[in-house]
């Protein structure tokens, strides 16, 4: 069994706790009694942001250690868990992009998102019932996981060859079916198909980001009860101005702010990231209205999508406004309109029964959008001691942040990695691919 041991460290010579090396490697020779040493401080790890990132570093910080390491997890967010844009995405999972090809690292990211929405169903099953098809009431948001697939109408003809040709390396685990209007219709009655064929993703899924984030901290507690007292994790409601307020307290800090991680002082202009708000809009079918969502019916993808959340329930999304600084939640009325006018003409060219749902509000989210590279467009991490003037390298800074519009994707597999980097200070263990940002920034 591999375990893990505190490198170096001597018993004849107990420094206090600041001068401790707060990094371990794994060892197969060593003793797990290593890790267990009487009056041996914790460790302890310090997370900014509870949404997909934050959440998600939490759970393999705690998770991935050994079971005999004695570790703390503060999560720092002011407005709670999956209170921030996490929480208000549209939640559409599946790992392609809008031309159907496989993403960077598409499978590693597909399938540890999918542990990790079983680790979150699983943790929430004690609090409230499910249905036989694994999802909660279908009352409004009312649910974590909806398994009805995703349906992609093909629109544009010049991409029409790409799509299909990408569609055959799909994934064994998210197959891609084209179909023609038919079968489209036989999903979603009344569909618009103006090139007669779609491509659906049977094992794609709708999931209800704020209740999925909920139940993952809900996981992460569960697990922090289960080791004896060995671990810990406490949700701190209140925001870092200056992340150096942390130096010496915490052995690692992660900062997990999406956009706002531009809002810190000595990480403003620093990552290259743009801000995009986007607004989504909420959509529900009046109970006189005649007919309703086939209930087995998927979400559709498009130049606007629909995230269906029930047979007279659905979002639809998103707008892109660049370089916005609102990170507020709210949507005015004015915002609101402008919204609707915007998607309502996209979503009805290929599902013209929306213009029969009624508004019944908006949210909106500020997106941390990362530059684009030969692979995509891909998250930031890596180890930023340097570009915040760290003075004290007992305390490692690390970043996560850039998710864009992928955040549900990605954020399982690289929280995963970024944890193992944290652990063993090492940030070679992050993809060079992910931390190649640096080289112009330091």
């Amino acid at each position: 069994m591999t375990t893990a041991i505190l490198q170096p460290f001597s018993l004849s010579l107990l420094p206090r706790f600041s001068e401790f090396p707060r990094c371990f490697a794994s060892s197969s020779s060593s003793s797990s009694a290593s890790l267990s040493i009487p009056n041996r401080p914790p460790l302890r790890y310090a997370v900014l942001g509870a949404g997909f990132a934050g959440i998600s570093v939490a759970w393999h910080l705690l998770k991935d250690s050994p079971k005999e390491l004695r570790l703390s997890v503060d999560v720092y967010d002011e407005v709670g868990i999956g209170g921030g844009p996490s929480g208000v995405s549209g939640g559409l999972l599946h790992p392609y992009s809008p031309k159907g090809k496989l993403l960077w690292h598409g499978a590693e990211c597909w399938r540890e998102c999918l542990e990790l929405l079983n680790v979150a169903e699983t943790a929430a099953s004690s609090s409230y019932p499910a249905t036989e098809n694994g999802d909660s009431s279908e009352s409004f948001g009312n649910f974590m996981v909806r398994r009805r697939g995703i349906l992609r109408p093909a629109t544009n003809a010049k991409t029409l060859d790409l799509m299909s040709d990408n569609a055959r390396n799909c994934l064994a685990s998210c197959v891609v079916e084209t179909i023609d209007k038919d079968g489209a219709r036989n999903l979603v009655p009344n569909l618009y198909l103006p090139l007669n064929c779609a491509f659906y993703f049977p094992g794609a899924m709708n999931v209800n980001p704020q209740r999925y984030l909920q139940a993952l901290f809900l996981a992460c507690q569960n697990s922090a009860r289960a080791s004896l007292g060995r671990k810990n994790i406490t949700l701190v409601k209140k925001s870092i101005s200056d992340v150096l307020e942390l130096e010496g307290e915490y052995d690692a800090v992660v900062i997990c702010l999406g956009s706002k991680v531009d809002f810190l002082p000595r990480l403003t202009g620093k990552l290259p990231l743009r801000t995009c708000r986007g607004v989504i809009t909420h959509m529900q079918l009046h109970e006189s209205a005649r007919g309703s969502y086939p209930d087995g019916g998927p979400s559709i993808l498009s130049d606007a999508w629909l995230a269906v959340q029930g047979p007279r329930n659905l979002h639809m999304g998103s707008t892109w406004e660049w370089q916005s600084r609102n990170y507020s939640s709210d949507v005015p009325a004015e915002e609101a309109s402008r919204a609707l006018d915007e998607l309502l003409p996209k979503a009805s060219a290929v599902y013209p029964d929306i213009e029969k749902w009624e508004f019944v509000g908006a949210r909106a989210g500020l997106r941390a959008m990362p530059p684009l590279t030969s692979h995509g467009s891909l998250p930031l991490l890596g180890c930023v001691n340097q570009l915040i003037g760290a003075a004290d390298e007992s305390c490692k800074f690390w970043v996560f942040s850039g998710l864009g519009s992928r955040g549900l994707l990605y954020h399982a597999w690289l929280g995963k990695l970024m944890a193992k980097a944290v652990f063993s200070c090492k940030e070679e263990l992050i993809p060079s691919e992910l931390t190649s940002w640096k080289k112009n920034r330091l």
